[in-house]
């Protein structure tokens, strides 16, 4: 018998696959748990307008990620920083203070765990931070820290 998945079955694939299982198998665990529906006609051409719907928002979602991602790279955000003699800081700048700062100044929200900082800022100066905005798209935002 045939089965679309429902949900991710271990071992035997993901949701939204066709699978061939035995009768008995998909009679008393796949149907009654919910986990699939038999392979009709009906339920494959749903299927099929399910998966096109969903790649047409994974694509609108893509081309958003474009658009912000150039946008932030024309954007530069300009943080101060309290510092000591020989350009030595108190403190470090990090991934909340530049979305604070970045959402402050340009007006555009991004969630920090975007932000891909290896360790955080502790010098004056300018710094390409990357910004994941989607597996295919990352960009760089300039960070200009200066020293109080």
């Amino acid at each position: 018998m045939q089965v679309i998945l429902l949900q991710d079955v271990n071992k035997l694939g993901k949701k939204g696959d066709v699978v061939k299982v035995n009768d008995g198998y998909a009679r008393n665990f796949i149907l009654p748990k919910k986990l699939g529906l038999e392979a009709t006609e009906k339920n494959l051409k749903d299927l099929a307008i399910q998966k096109a719907e969903e790649e047409k928002r994974q694509q609108e979602i893509y081309e958003e990620a474009v658009a912000l991602g150039k946008e932030l790279e024309s954007k530069k955000v300009s943080l101060q920083i309290k510092g000591g003699e020989g350009g030595k800081t108190f403190g470090s700048i990090t991934a909340k203070e530049i979305t604070a700062g970045l959402k402050e100044q340009t007006g555009i929200e991004i969630d920090k765990k975007k932000l891909v900082l290896a360790d955080a800022i502790k010098t004056a100066g300018t710094f390409k931070v990357g910004v994941k905005l989607h597996p295919k798209v990352t960009v760089d935002l300039n960070v200009v820290v200066e020293l109080i």
